[in-house]
């Protein structure tokens, strides 16, 4: 816990002693009444902690569609309300979901993903080096048998594993330019081949 938190923590217990100390002083000849209250009230405010708790998750499980085919090879991402781009490819059969991101010169996968399509990240060589907002990392070149995105699949697709921690798959421009033209309008990037 932070120095801040710490702070924020003591000024909860202390809002909270002097609204709890009012309620007693306000309702001293209804005690069973005002017990009640207070019983209501910290029901509210322990909702509140859960919503903000769960908030992620309810985000991720109300995404939008993720891909709409608006006609041959071409397909259309929503962005989504954390204002990011999101897309699932099949990497050898395989389905990993990915971050686009246009500052991304390849395409990056993390350990679990690689995993996940078939490749094992301790038999790699990680001789490549990327400089992400976290430093320097190594990086591995592989090579993706298959990679599809809705009705496209494309063979023989080069990638890199990630020997740091990431949060999720990075799909850079590696993979992108493959598609010929990438639009962003609307909130939509719209891919066409």
């Amino acid at each position: 816990m932070t120095g801040d938190d710490t702070a924020r923590l003591i000024y909860l217990v202390l809002l909270g002693v002097c609204v709890g100390g009012w309620f007693l002083v306000q309702g001293r000849e209804s005690i069973g009444k005002t017990l009640q209250q207070a019983m209501i009230w910290g029901f509210l405010f322990l909702g509140v902690v859960a919503g903000y708790g769960l908030w992620n998750d309810i985000q991720r499980s109300s995404m939008r569609n993720q891909i709409v085919q608006i006609g041959t090879g071409q397909i259309a991402v929503p962005r989504q309300l954390d204002g990011h781009y999101y897309l699932t490819l099949d990497l050898n059969n395989q389905p990993v979901r990915f971050v686009v991101d246009t500052g991304a010169t390849q395409m990056v996968l993390t350990q679990k993903d690689a995993r996940a399509a078939g490749i094992d990240p301790q038999g790699l060589n990680y001789l490549g080096r990327a400089n992400t907002a976290n430093g320097e990392v190594r990086t591995a070149p592989i090579r993706l048998d298959t990679v599809r995105l809705g009705g496209i699949t494309d063979t023989n697709v080069a990638a890199v594993v990630n020997e740091g921690e990431m949060s999720g798959s990075l799909l850079g421009m590696g993979y992108l330019q493959r598609w010929g033209r990438i639009e962003i309008a609307n909130g939509e990037m719209i891919l066409t081949r």
